[in-house]
């Protein structure tokens, strides 16, 4: 990796010059990469995201895996009209699966709003041995998918962010290979759904889109009843959690058995029926923090007449509130006044798109946001896959999580059927996520993009709270700005959006205060952006100096005028360049780190310190 030592004379010129296609190198299927990160050439169908996929729910086992990956190649065929899937017929394309099709790394790099995956699979013999089920899963797929198995639908499933699965016993042949079918309609910006920033036409501040199967797909043998869920909230005695799961198949009569440990000693136990919480008291509780992220491993089993899942889990004890300290509302965690300093974090990579190209990757975001001294992440109108928010947990860093908004510049044209579908999406983001330690808050709407109107804000913070009651709600995003401007005086939090600022506002009498988005200074890296997109010049500085000098700048504004104010956070635009945007504290490609990372983290550690008291 570059270091600012070794390219300031490059930086220095603040050019941006793209990269072309002979530079960059080819990608498993001869594409070469539009603008390659340090993972690129890892990728290969033998070996795509090859982890398992959902940390805080987890079946493998060293000595028997339990589980079986479906990413790799799948057959593919891309459409710009709905047609019946036909079965027992290959396809004409080839897909690399998960990655999203507009991908470098999908192979087909361009967009359909409709699409067919097909693939044929083997399924063990033991996977259906003594009356076990077999579940089909799929971390996300952009936006309405269908699922056919051996020409039976099995799952129907709308909303991008969400994962699905479906217990596909019934419909497996008795011997043979198993014909496996995704129909897919990926509208993107075209209708009033969740999309973030994808546009099919990026420029500036909106991106490529990301359609498709973009999370892993994978296999797994379980009982009739298994464990669909684990949520670990939190008591707030800090002393426990309460333990709640959710099950499919039939479980009535069934238990729940689950035992913590703590650096591998049994520190509490718990036991009782399915659909009921169990209170799980912990000895010597040791809790979760940016400085200090232990967290607790679980087993989990769930007995159904004699028939066991067991499951592994994990959690971070921490609370999360808004608390009269001095003479402001401030926000603590774990009952301290705590400055959440953030960077924002799209999710976006130049190969994979919503998707990174390796486990690595998807950590080394985290991991330098953690490096340069911050300890908030502000995940940016997109979820991130379960893996995500595990080294999110397990670095050490708080999230406050965005719902995707709807496109913005549409809030006339939302219909009824629209916000109901808005709502929908919301819950069932947040009913999957808020067992995640990290997450300590909700923010449904940025700006006003997709917000029908003022009191929609406080309609879906008091929605999110009813759903999780458990973490501070944000109910709007930047209120100063831009579609649908105006505070609703609803949710946990005031939040002003102030470029190049920082914004310095003051919590009122029932609410903390925080700039949601500042910075934003411009430098665009020769050799390292995004061809072909319209750029936002926003916030250029000339050199790699007068960068370093702004951010130290900026950030100095709220260690010198924020604890005097009685401010809570803030979130610097942003943690890497994003195709039109240049404004990373790294390049899109993460092969050039833009700042000096020393003086970065030591004003960071400064600004969190001089919060610490009233």
């Amino acid at each position: 990796m570059m270091r600012y030592t070794l390219l300031a004379a490059a930086l220095a010129l603040g050019a941006t010059a793209t990269a072309t296609a002979a530079d960059q190198p080819a990608t498993w299927s001869g594409k070469p990469a539009v603008l390659a990160t340090p993972w690129t050439t890892k990728v290969d169908p033998k070996n795509a995201l090859p982890e398992y996929p959902r940390p805080q729910l987890a079946r493998p086992s060293a000595a028997q895996p339990r589980w079986m990956s479906l990413n790799g190649l799948w057959e593919f065929a891309g459409a710009d009209k709905a047609a019946a899937p036909t079965f027992g017929k290959a396809l004409s394309e080839k897909v690399l699966v998960p990655y999203p099709i507009e991908s470098v790394l999908s192979g087909v790099q361009k967009h359909s709003d409709y699409m067919v995956y097909r693939r044929m699979v083997d399924i063990p013999a033991d996977y259906t041995a003594n009356g076990q089920h077999v579940r089909l899963n799929f971390g996300a797929v952009a936006d309405d998918a269908t699922v056919y198995v051996n020409g039976k639908q099995v799952a129907k499933h709308q909303g991008s962010y969400t994962s699905f699965g479906a217990d596909i016993t019934a419909a497996l042949k008795p011997q043979g290979q198993q014909e496996i079918v995704v129909a897919v309609h990926a509208p993107v910006d075209g209708e009033n759904i969740m999309v973030g920033k994808q546009r099919l036409k990026p420029e500036g501040i909106f991106y490529t889109p990301a359609s498709g199967i973009w999370q892993s797909v994978w296999l797994e043998p379980v009982p009739a009843a298994s464990l669909a869920q684990l949520e670990f909230t939190p008591a707030a005695s800090l002393d426990a959690f309460t333990v709640n799961a959710k099950v499919d198949g039939a479980a009535k009569g069934g238990t729940l058995h689950v035992v913590a440990y703590a650096d591998g000693k049994q520190v509490g136990e718990a036991n009782g029926p399915v659909g009921k919480p169990l209170r799980l008291a912990v000895q010597q509780p040791h809790l979760w923090s940016p400085t200090d992220p232990f967290l607790y491993t679980f087993k989990a089993t769930l007995d159904q007449g004699g028939k066991k899942d067991e499951v592994e889990s994990y959690a971070g004890l921490r609370t999360i509130a808004i608390k009269k300290v001095g003479k402001f509302n401030r926000i603590v965690l774990n009952g301290k006044p705590t400055f959440l300093l953030a960077t924002l974090d799209q999710g976006y990579w130049p190969d994979g798109i919503h998707t990174a190209p390796t486990d690595d990757a998807l950590k080394f975001d985290i991991q330098k946001t953690k490096d340069f001294g911050f300890n908030t992440i502000r995940k940016h109108i997109k979820v991130e896959p379960a893996r995500w928010y595990y080294w999110a947990d397990r670095i050490g860093l708080m999230v406050w999580q965005d719902m995707p908004a709807m496109p913005n510049g549409h809030n006339d044209k939302i219909s009824e059927a629209d916000k109901a579908r808005f709502r929908k999406d919301v819950t069932a983001i947040v009913q999957q996520l808020k067992g995640t330690t990290s997450i300590i808050g909700w923010i449904p709407f940025n700006e006003g993009w997709g917000q029908w109107s003022i009191p929609a804000a406080g309609e879906l913070s008091t929605l999110i709270k009813k759903v999780d009651p458990s973490r501070i709600v944000n109910a709007r995003s930047g209120y100063n700005c831009c579609d649908t401007k105006g505070d609703v005086h609803a949710g946990d939090i005031i939040d002003v959006h102030d470029y190049q600022g920082p914004g310095l506002p003051s919590p009122d009498a029932t609410r903390a205060s925080m700039d949601g988005e500042h910075g934003g200074l411009t430098l665009g890296v020769a050799g390292h952006v995004w061809p072909n997109t319209a750029i936002n010049p926003y916030g250029d500085v000339k050199d790699a100096a007068a960068l370093n000098a702004g951010y130290v700048a900026n950030t100095a504004v709220l260690r010198d005028k924020g604890p005097a104010v009685g401010m809570s956070g803030s979130v610097y635009t942003q943690i890497t360049d994003v195709e039109g945007e240049h404004n990373g504290l790294y390049t899109y490609d993460r092969q050039v780190e833009k700042v000096d990372e020393a003086k970065v983290k030591a004003i960071n550690e400064a600004t969190i310190k001089a919060f610490e008291t009233p």
